[in-house]
């Protein structure tokens, strides 16, 4: 996927994500928001009865769901969500989602910290590859 992320990181901006949202009749639609070297914002739209099949993200994950109903399966075990419903995902959990009616949600996506490493390694890290 080579998009153009909605918001450039170098610069400030306000953005309506209702305005934003697409929403596709029988399909899924993902829009990046905003990308970073240690985070990613993905924008998504369900249609009624669209599903994402159980799979695992090495990454830390936050999903916020701004609108609609949906069932999130989290290691193996179905719970229903609504707009103003947040999901958190430690990474490698496997999990899959499906609409139950048109929903969208905003999905935050952090690259996991080195292991082993204290805070100051962390911070003399990122000064070395900056």
């Amino acid at each position: 996927m080579n998009e153009q992320p909605l918001v450039d990181a170098a610069l400030e901006k306000i953005i309506s994500l209702a305005a934003e949202t697409q929403f596709a009749p029988n399909g899924i639609v993902s829009r990046t928001v905003l990308q970073t070297a240690n985070t990613r914002v993905v924008l998504f739209g369900f249609s009624e009865g669209q599903e994402l099949t159980e799979h695992t993200s090495t990454q830390h994950a936050v999903i916020q769901i701004l609108s609609g109903e949906c069932e999130f399966s989290l290691a193996g075990k179905s719970h229903s969500a609504k707009a103003g419903d947040m999901i958190y995902m430690p990474p490698n959990l496997p999990h899959a989602v499906k609409a139950t009616k048109q929903f969208s949600m905003l999905l935050t996506l952090m690259k996991p910290e080195p292991a082993n490493m204290g805070i100051h390694e962390i911070k003399r890290a990122s000064a070395v590859t900056a």
